[in-house]
Parts: C-alpha cells; sequence; structure tokens
C-alpha cells in the first residue's frame, strides 16, 4: 500500500511517502498553508495513489492532547470534507504521535550541514519531521 504523511503546522505542511513493501519514508515538497493547501494534499494523494493518511499527532509533554492536537484533528475533517466534496476518495486515516518531531528533524539535518532561515521557509524541516511520523508509523503499524 502507498503512504502519504502529514506534518500539519500553521504556516507549512511537511510531506512524506512510502511504500509499504519497502517501508521507507521519503520527504516530499512542503505545501504552504495559504488557502491552497486541502487541493494541493488532494492532488499529493492522486499523484502518490495513495491509499492510507498518516497525519502527526501532537502532544504535550505529559501526552496529553492539546490546542494544536485539535486543530490538526479540525483539518483532517476538512481535508476529508474537500475530497468527498471533489469526488475524490478519502483514504484510510491514521494518527501518529509527532512529539518532538520536529526537534528530532532539526538535529537530524543540522548534522548534515548548517540549517538557514531559507532552509526552514522552505520546508526541509516540515518534511523531515514527516519522514519521522511515517517512519514511525511504519514501524509500528501492522500493515500486510
Amino acid at each position: 500500500m502507498r503512504v502519504l504523511a502529514l506534518d500539519v503546522g500553521t504556516r507549512r505542511i511537511g510531506v512524506a511517502f512510502a511504500d509499504t513493501s519497502v517501508r521507507i519514508a521519503i520527504p516530499r515538497a512542503m505545501i504552504p498553508v495559504d488557502g491552497n493547501e486541502l487541493a494541493n494534499i488532494a492532488k499529493s494523494l492522486r499523484l502518490e495513489k495513495a491509499e492510507i493518511l498518516v497525519c502527526g499527532y501532537p502532544r504535550n509533554s505529559k501526552g496529553e492532547a492539546t490546542k494544536q492536537t485539535e486543530l490538526v484533528q479540525e483539518f483532517v475533517e476538512k481535508i476529508k470534507a474537500y475530497l468527498v466534496e471533489n469526488g475524490q476518495k478519502v483514504p484510510e486515516i491514521h494518527f501518529q504521535d509527532e512529539s518532538l518531531t520536529s526537534v528530532l528533524a532539526e538535529t537530524q539535518l543540522s548534522r548534515k550541514r548548517e540549517l538557514t532561515r531559507k532552509d526552514r521557509a522552505n520546508g526541509i524541516v516540515d518534511s523531515e519531521a514527516a519522514v519521522i511520523i511515517l517512519q514511525d508509523y511504519l514501524e509500528s503499524a501492522d500493515l500486510k
């Protein structure tokens, strides 16, 4: 099966992709939150032929839901509604804990080279966070 993962933010959405037969998450281009994000996610789902959508599920240090958790849940409902309204199949949707994924993504990327503001604005960290979310999902899910 083909899986698309999102790290949903207020300015950028990190995107990653994987095929469950390989189970290696690959970063994709970041999607800006600019009013076209639902259409761009729908397009990504179509292009990747994704049957599963995994969204990062933010929690606080105690593992409790936060305001950002609610925003992600609401955003997923908007994605579903958009897909239905546009005649596109709604994929199976899963949430994956994303605790500290952005911090981990920055750490991993900065080991390779120094990150600049331009890197952050281009969504490199966001897409790397989506990779971490997706890789965690691939390693923990019971996928056939």
